[in-house]
Order: structure tokens, then sequence, then C-alpha cells
């Protein structure tokens, strides 16, 4: 995993002139403020500074800077002290008094997440504000990481990150953690049985592939992640306008979120057997385009009549959840930046959750509500499946404006296994603006649940 703690966090030995660092809500800064000296009362109330979730002030002293304090809310939400690394002025700064451990575990989450900028193109204008700390929470780092696993895959143009920048992002995690890895690429695509995957990738100029890898000792649980790593979207055939291409860099947000799971899963160690698998294709225009109206093959032998191009995600996933199926694993978990009903829906930062499973399900939306990466179950609708009737196939890939999200879940439904338990998380992966841990771009969204979800069930 990414390494941030350097500049994240320093240890008090370090940091002999770190400044304190108060941290109050609404319910306790009338007891705080009354430990505090008579200068800094007045300034606090020349500020009106009440401790509201989002506040910062910086206290004086006889020799300037004396401190600062930070109003939060939940104190078991990450984002409660996102505000406060770029708020802050840069340097040191230690807790005045302690947190417990959960608390401090959100804290220093937040303050990785509040500290992230992709800098690949354009340095940041500051520094953060490091955090002191006796020694960083191995898991809040692991989860900072992660985070700007997903943040730094999905803001990486498609000109530096194409299906093969994908397979080497794969192939360098498989190497870091011991774990076996395969690109079935080209050509090789409809040999290996995955005619679908081929069929969206084949117009580009840059060869779609399936990126396979498969980690952890066979006696554990088996978990297959899958994550639709649409490179960039053109739409096809059926173009998208130019305000619904702007950001198609972002269609390979569903591969960064499986990708960043899996390398959370080997980087913690959990007991588990993983296997990833990332169709990464980019859906281009060219003479050898897949058009409307035709029908394609599919790994599971099920024909799919192309209602429209743009319907690309779960056309490439198709094949890829009929392969994890055929690995008769305990569950398989996909993620996709599948559908713009889902953000009708719910909104950006609410990613829809279908699932065959009521337990898979049930503890996923409970991880979410613990980690405050929350996630809202949508319903698998069956009746809906008539919207995706074909006349000359088995079915077609789209066909109606109604139930967009419900009947794209619906439609790779079919190609899961009977009795293999599912979950399906249709993500944004996107902030549109930003805000405290939240800058515009790429974002996480569901994958710290998705772990937590993972870790219970492994104890």
């Amino acid at each position: 995993m990414r390494d941030a703690t350097d500049s994240l966090f320093a240890s008090a030995s370090a940091s002999a002139d770190a400044r304190p660092l108060h941290v109050v809500g609404r319910d306790d800064v009338a007891g705080w403020r009354a430990t505090q000296p008579s200068a800094v009362q007045a300034w606090l109330d020349a500020q009106a500074f009440d401790g509201a979730p989002g506040s910062l002030l910086l206290l004086p002293g006889d020799a300037g800077l004396a401190g600062a304090v930070i109003g939060v809310g939940d104190r078991l939400d990450p984002d409660a002290y996102a505000h406060a690394p770029l708020g802050l002025p840069a340097g040191d700064w230690v807790l005045a008094s302690s947190l417990d451990a959960d608390a401090l575990h959100a804290l220093q989450l937040g303050w990785g997440l509040g500290a992230y900028r992709f800098t690949r193109y354009k340095q940041a204008p500051r520094a953060p504000a490091r955090l002191v700390v006796d020694a960083p929470d191995a898991e809040a780092v692991d989860l900072i990481a992660a985070t700007a696993r997903v943040r730094d895959l999905v803001n990486t143009p498609t000109e530096h990150m194409g299906p093969e920048q994908l397979e080497a992002t794969v192939r360098e995690i498989a190497a870091a953690h011991g774990a076996t890895f395969d690109s079935i690429v080209g050509d090789a695509l409809l040999e290996r049985n995955f005619p679908a995957i081929h069929a969206v990738g084949r117009a580009s100029h840059r060869a779609p592939r399936l990126l396979h890898l498969s980690w952890g000792e066979a006696a554990h649980p088996h978990v297959a992640i899958v994550g639709k790593g649409v490179c960039f979207d053109t739409g096809g055939l059926d173009i998208k306008p130019a305000d619904g291409m702007r950001n198609m860099k972002k269609d390979m947000g569903g591969a960064a979120h499986a990708i960043a799971l899996a390398e959370l899963v080997m980087a913690r160690g959990l007991p588990l057997r993983i296997t990833l698998l990332v169709p990464a294709v980019e859906n281009a225009i060219g003479p050898d385009a897949y058009r409307p109206g035709e029908v394609i093959a599919t790994r599971k032998g099920v024909s799919i009549e192309i209602d429209n191009t743009d319907a690309e995600g779960r056309v490439v996933l198709c094949d890829a959840l009929a392969f994890a199926g055929e690995q008769s694993p305990d569950a398989i978990l996909d993620f996709a930046t599948l559908t713009g009903a889902a953000r009708v829906a719910l909104g950006p930062d609410l990613p829809a959750l279908f699932a065959n499973d009521d337990a898979l399900a049930g503890d996923w939306i409970a991880a979410g509500e613990a980690t405050r990466d929350p996630v809202w179950r949508m319903p698998l609708w069956r009746p809906y499946l008539r919207y995706l009737t074909s006349g000359i196939a088995d079915m077609a890939n789209a066909g109606s404006r109604m139930a967009g999200a419900v009947t794209a879940a619906l439609y790779l439904e079919r190609f899961v296994p009977e009795g293999t338990p599912w979950a399906h998380l249709d993500t944004y992966a996107w902030n549109d603006s930003s805000r405290p841990g939240h800058p515009h771009g790429g974002e996480a969204l569901g994958l710290r649940a998705a772990y937590a979800m993972l870790r219970a069930r492994t104890g």
C-alpha cells in the first residue's frame, strides 16, 4: 500500500515544537472553554466559536499562535476531522487531550482523507499539517492508502490509465503480495471464451483484456471481487454528448474499487482466498465498433441483443461474473460505475447496493453504518426483467428508461450461478465538488464498508 505516514503523522520524539490541538463538540465546548485562560475565553467569545461540526479556530498566545481548536460532530466519523489537515497551518500538531481508541482511529483516518490531493500533474499548493501520534494506526494507514489508490486510479486520464496501465497496476500489486496474476489480451479473449469483453473493447487501438489475480490459502473462505474496468466510455456508436463524456475517464471506478479492496485484504492479511477479476477495455468508436442491433455471445452461453452500445459496462461484466461463478466462490462482490439512474435515485454520495442474499446485504449495510461509509439497498425486482426482453436473442442489454439501475442489476444477476451469494455496488466513484475529506474528482464509496464487512465475516 502507498506509505503516506511521513507526510501525515509525526512521532512525539521528533516533534518537540508541536502545537496543541483541542477537539471539542457542541456538547462539551462550554466545559472546555471554562478551562482556558481568560484571554482565550474572550477570543472564543469574539469569534462566536461554539464547537459546530467543521469549525476551526486558531488560538492566540503571548508568543503568537498558541494552538487551535476544531469542532466535530460524530466522533466516530472520519469526516468529522477531515477539515483539520488543510485548515490548520502546516507543521506538527498534538492532541491536547486523549481520545478513546475508536475516535483516535477515526481521527487518523479522517486526517489522511482530508490531506489527500492528486499531484501527478499539478503540485499541491501547500503541505498538510501533521498529526503527532505515538504510533500510526496501521489499519487506518492501510485504509487511507486504499482510498488514495481508488482516487489516484480514477483521477488519472485515460492517456495514462488505459487497459495496459491498469494491467501494470494489478501486476505490481500481485507481485508485492505474492499473488498469482494472469492477463488475457486481445483475440485471446475469443480463444478462451470471453466474447462479450472482446466485443466491447475491439474497436480501440488499445487491446481489451481480462485481469485475473488470485491470492490466499485454499482452506480459507473464497470471495470473488469483480470490477468494471471501462477505462474510457465514449458511449460507442450510441455516442454520449460532450457533457456526458467529459468525465468518462472515471468509468473504470468500479475496477479501482475492486483493485483497492483486493489490495487491502492482502495488506491486512485477512484469512480469505480472493479472486480479483477486472475486464479492462475502452468503449471506442471505430470501424470495428460493436453496433446497436447486433447479437453477441457471452461466456455463459446467453445471447445478448445490443439495444444500446452505451450500456457496455454490464456487457463486459457478464463474462467476468460468469467466470467468477465457475470458481465456486463463497461470495461474489462486484463494483461498477454502472448507471446514471442510481445517481438520480440516491445522489452522488450513496452507492446503490443490490444483492441476492439478505445476510450478505445486511452485513454490508451494517458495516457501512459502523464505518460511516454508507450504502443503500435497492430491490432486485424481477418483474422488471420484462424491460430486457429481446425478440431475437435471450435478452437485451438495455431497452427502457424505467428503473435503469434495477434492470442493470437484473442483467448482471443472470450471469451469477444460482445459490451463490452475490452483491453488486453501483457506485459513482466521483465528487462533483470539494468538501473536507472529499476533494473534487475520484472517490472511494462503499470501499471501507466492504472491507469492514469482509473483516467481520472472517472473525
